[in-house]
C-alpha cells in the first residue's frame, strides 16, 4: 500500500490568494491519490509582515512575497527550487515571466519561489460612473488633481502601499530608489515625489489612509462614490462578472511627462517549499503543477487566481472573462520596478512607509522626511550581517 503524504500550506486571505491553491491542491490529489494538501490563510498584513522563517517551521508550502528572497537566501528557511525543477521547466518560466516576476525570486544564484501570481499597481475605474458624469479617464497628473477635486478618487494609503507609490513617483521622475547604500533617493527627486504625492493626498478622503488595495476596490464596488483609483496593486477578481456588486475596469496608469506612463513597483506572489518539508519531491511536483502554463490559464485562473505565467496573461479566454484586465495592464507589469530584496530590506519596508504616510497626512519638511528614510535605509543595511 502506497504511503499517504500530507502537506500543509499557508497563503493569504483573499479569493485570489486562497481559492486557486485549494482548487489546485484538490486536483493534484485527484491525480495523486496518496497525496493530501491542505491550505490555511493569513491576513494581507500578516502576509507582508510575518517572517517566513517562522512559517516554514509549521508549513510545507508557503505563498510568499518576493522581498523575502534575500532573507530566504541567508536563512535557508526555504529550499532552492532549481534543485528540484528541471532546467527545461525553469527556462520556460523565465522566458514567460510577467515583467521581472521570475527574477524577483532569484537571489544569490538560486530560485527561492516560483512566481505563480503577478501584480503591480495599476489604475482602476468604474466605467458606469465615468459615463454617467460624462468624464474621460485621466491621462496626466493635472487630470488626477481635477478628478480628486470632484471627490471621485481613492488610493491605497496604508504604510506599505504609500511606500510603494512613493517608489513609483521616484521611478517615474527618472530615478529608481535604493540604488546605493547611503540614500533612498536623491534630494531633488525625493522632494519632487513627496510634494506631488502630498498635493494629491491632500485632496483625498482621510479614510483612504486606512485602506489596502482590497479595501479600496471593495469601496469602489460596494458604493457609487469612487470612480477612479490611479495606482493600487491590481486584483483581476474585481473585473470578473459576479464577483462584486459592480465590475471594475483596469488600465495602465497616467503619464507625468505626456510620453511615458508611470512605472510602478512590482508585487505578486511566489510558491515556495519549506526546508522542513519531509516530502520535497512531491512538494516540488505540486509547485510544478501549479505553475504550468495550462494550469495557470485554466484551473488557477478560473478559481480566482491572478496568474504569473505570460501565456495566461495573453490568453484570449482569460481576457474575455476579465474585461481585458491582463491585456490592458500587461505593459505596466512589463516595465515595473523591482524593489530591494536584500536581507534587511523588510526592516526598511516595514518602517519607511510610516514616515511617508505621516507626511502625506500631516505635511512637514520634505528634507526631514528623506533624512528619516535614509536613517532607516542605512540601518537596514547593517541587518545583513546580523
Amino acid at each position: 500500500m502506497e504511503k499517504t503524504i500530507n502537506l500543509k500550506g499557508i497563503t493569504w486571505n483573499h479569493s485570489r490568494g486562497l481559492l486557486p491553491m485549494v482548487a489546485t491542491a484538490q486536483r493534484f490529489s485527484e491525480l495523486n491519490p496518496n497525496v493530501n494538501i491542505t491550505w490555511e490563510k493569513r491576513s494581507l498584513q500578516q502576509f507582508a509582515d510575518f517572517s517566513i522563517q517562522e512559517l516554514a517551521e509549521r508549513f510545507d508550502l508557503l505563498v510568499i512575497d518576493h522581498p523575502w528572497a534575500g532573507f530566504a537566501a541567508k536563512t535557508k528557511s526555504i529550499v532552492p527550487l532549481d534543485f528540484y525543477l528541471s532546467d527545461e521547466y525553469l527556462n520556460d518560466q523565465e522566458q514567460n515571466s510577467v515583467g521581472q516576476s521570475y527574477e524577483s525570486y532569484f537571489y544569490d544564484t538560486h530560485l527561492w519561489a516560483l512566481p505563480i501570481d503577478a501584480a503591480t499597481p495599476v489604475a482602476a475605474s468604474r466605467p458606469d460612473i465615468f459615463a454617467e458624469k460624462g468624464l474621460q479617464l485621466p491621462k496626466s497628473f493635472d487630470d488626477l488633481l481635477a478628478l480628486a477635486n470632484k471627490g471621485l478618487m481613492a488610493f491605497a494609503g496604508i504604510p506599505i502601499d504609500v511606500l510603494m507609490n512613493f517608489y513609483t513617483l521616484c521611478c517615474s521622475s527618472g530615478e529608481d530608489p535604493c540604488q546605493n547604500d547611503e540614500q533612498v533617493v536623491s534630494t531633488e527627486t525625493g522632494v519632487k515625489a513627496l510634494q506631488m504625492y502630498r498635493e494629491l493626498a491632500s485632496k483625498m478622503d482621510k479614510a483612504n489612509f486606512n485602506r489596502n488595495p482590497i479595501q479600496v476596490y471593495e469601496a469602489m464596488t460596494q458604493s457609487d462614490e469612487i470612480a477612479y483609483c490611479p495606482f493600487a496593486y491590481g486584483y483581476s477578481n474585481y473585473s470578473r462578472n459576479g464577483y462584486a456588486r459592480k465590475t471594475l475596469h483596469f488600465h495602465d496608469m497616467i503619464s507625468l511627462d505626456g510620453k511615458t506612463n508611470l512605472r510602478s513597483t512590482l508585487g505578486g506572489t511566489g510558491l515556495a517549499i519549506s526546508s522542513k518539508c519531509e516530502d520535497l519531491e512531491i512538494a516540488a511536483k505540486y509547485v510544478e503543477f501549479v505553475g504550468s502554463p495550462t494550469c495557470q490559464a485554466t484551473l488557477f485562473y478560473e478559481n480566482g487566481g491572478q496568474p504569473g505565467h505570460l501565456a495566461a496573461w495573453q490568453n484570449e479566454e482569460v481576457n474575455r472573462q476579465s474585461q481585458n484586465y491582463f491585456a490592458n495592464t500587461l505593459p505596466a507589469l512589463q516595465r515595473a520596478f523591482l524593489r530591494p530584496r536584500y536581507h534587511g530590506s523588510m526592516y526598511f519596508q516595514d518602517h519607511a512607509g510610516d514616515v511617508v504616510r505621516d507626511y502625506l497626512m500631516n505635511g512637514g519638511d520634505e528634507i526631514q522626511v528623506l533624512s528619516k528614510m535614509n536613517e532607516l535605509f542605512q540601518k537596514s543595511k547593517t541587518l545583513v550581517l546580523s
